[in-house]
């Protein structure tokens, strides 16, 4: 463990971000320098608990104990070590997860938790600093090759595992970039997509192959994949957005979350989108209060908003964990993320009634009314009211994957929830067909997807070799 008495001795501390006024002029990360003297005290909170429930608040089981210890003693290499047994990607993790290890942290039970999540980040950027991050290429191939269709989290981590073990690996993606959701769903101001490129030349450098502007079901055929490799992983994401189905849907200014974020972020990386959806002077409305919803915010903040009000349809949670959320359950109280910070309105328990607009064909006016608690959100009678609109953001979430192309293609049942149904090794009906992160679990999050994507491999490799040792 860390320092015995930290926990005693030091308080709660994380890094500052930059001011609102500051940072919504550019998309760098928001967050400021961590002095090295102030994360040392953040390690030395860890406390010896005895049994540590951060490893199962955290999808990949992280070492957390071991890897604060390490960083409390300075010992970055060992740190790191720790660190990647169970996490391929924590440069990705200490930035954009919501950090489900810190709410079941023992320490939270009654003091502020261990900032767990700014340890993580700060050993990985350290470690790629000091030039420990290398290549681990197999020592042995086995001549079996694997298809990964989807580069997201998920995704990367199932290429970089079967390449470890010794297969020959390669990773489908429809975009022109590597990094689904990571490179075209996530803003740079939570996350520099130099992270991404820089984790992709080790993952060439161990073996992984890219073909990207590739689109399995669509510009190649599943059963050419299936005849040119011994395993196929499905990895594609939940890509099949919640439509609004309200009157006035169809005018123009209504948009997808998906459709306006991946834009942005194209133009970060220097490409011209011609007619791009921007909310530069105008009102925007963003329905959806989640992490989607917050992104759109900051964008719309960046691009120069005339104004921006986000809705949810769900009561405002309350300020502080509930009863009905004790410790170490994941917390419900209210979030307030950077984009917050930075401006807009948000309300609560409002549902969209329609859409009107001009004679031009625009979106003009919100109509909403307010609505009582899930699940039946009944309409509030005497609540109704418009709120004028340029710019509708529909940020709801995802009913799975998208069914028509590959799936239409690859006949593997569904869940209930109409996403892809595996055995306990991650695969399909179809053999050597496997599946992992959101297409297999639904929307999710970053640290889920690398844990599927790391399962999913040791089933592959399991399912090639007859066992596996990867972890």
């Amino acid at each position: 463990m860390a320092k015995v008495t930290g926990f005693l001795e030091y308080t709660r501390e994380v890094p500052q971000r930059r001011p609102p006024a500051e940072r919504i002029k550019d998309w760098f990360e928001i967050y400021q320098p961590f002095p090295d003297a102030s994360l040392t005290n953040q390690a030395a909170r860890c406390m010896d608990c005895g049994v540590p429930f951060c490893h199962t608040g955290c999808p990949l089981t992280n070492l957390i104990p071991d890897w604060n210890d390490q960083a409390w003693r300075g010992h970055w290499r060992d740190a790191v070590r720790q660190l990647h047994a169970t996490n391929n990607f924590p440069e990705f993790t200490g930035r954009i997860c919501p950090a489900p290890c810190e709410a079941s942290c023992v320490l939270g039970i009654n003091e502020p938790p261990v900032t767990i999540k700014q340890i993580e980040k700060t050993i990985i950027d350290r470690a790629f600093d000091e030039g420990l991050i290398k290549p681990e290429p197999a020592a042995n191939k086995t001549g079996r090759r694997v298809a990964v269709v989807g580069s997201g989290p998920a995704g990367l981590a199932a290429a970089q595992q079967l390449a470890r073990a010794g297969h020959e690996v390669t990773v489908f993606e429809k975009n022109d970039r590597i990094g689904g959701l990571l490179r075209y769903g996530i803003p740079n101001f939570k996350m520099e997509k130099h992270l991404i490129d820089r984790r992709l030349d080790q993952m060439r450098a161990e073996g992984v192959k890219f073909q990207t502007n590739v689109h399995v079901g669509v510009t190649i055929s599943a059963d050419e994949l299936r005849r040119k490799f011994d395993a196929i992983l499905l990895a594609g994401g939940a890509e099949n957005p919640r439509d609004l189905k309200v009157p006035g849907r169809e005018l123009r200014g209504i948009h997808f979350a998906m459709e306006f974020l991946p834009q942005q972020n194209r133009v970060c990386e220097g490409d011209h989108v011609t007619g791009q959806i921007l909310a530069t002077d105008k009102r925007v409305v963003i329905i959806g209060g989640g992490d989607t919803g917050a992104d759109c915010l900051g964008t719309s903040h960046r691009q120069g908003a005339l104004s921006v009000t986000q809705f949810e349809l769900l009561p405002k949670p309350p300020d502080e964990r509930s009863a009905s959320t004790p410790w170490p359950l994941w917390p419900l109280p209210l979030r307030v993320e950077s984009s917050h910070e930075e401006g807009g309105t948000r309300d609560w328990s409002v549902s969209t009634v329609k859409f009107t607009g001009d004679e031009h064909g625009n979106v003009k006016q919100l109509h909403a009314i307010r609505v009582g608690p899930a699940p039946k959100f009944e309409p509030q009678p005497g609540t109704e009211f418009t709120l004028d609109a340029d710019l509708v953001l529909l940020a709801m979430g995802f009913l799975g994957p998208v069914k028509h192309g590959l799936l239409e293609q690859l006949p593997v049942n569904l869940d209930g929830r109409g996403n892809i149904a595996t055995d306990a090794h991650h695969m399909s009906s179809v053999e050597g067909v496997f599946a992992a992160g959101d297409m297999r679990r639904g929307q999710s999050l970053v640290v889920w997807a690398i844990a599927e994507g790391r399962k999913a491999a040791r089933g592959i490799d399991t399912y090639l070799m007859g066992e596996s040792r990867l972890p």
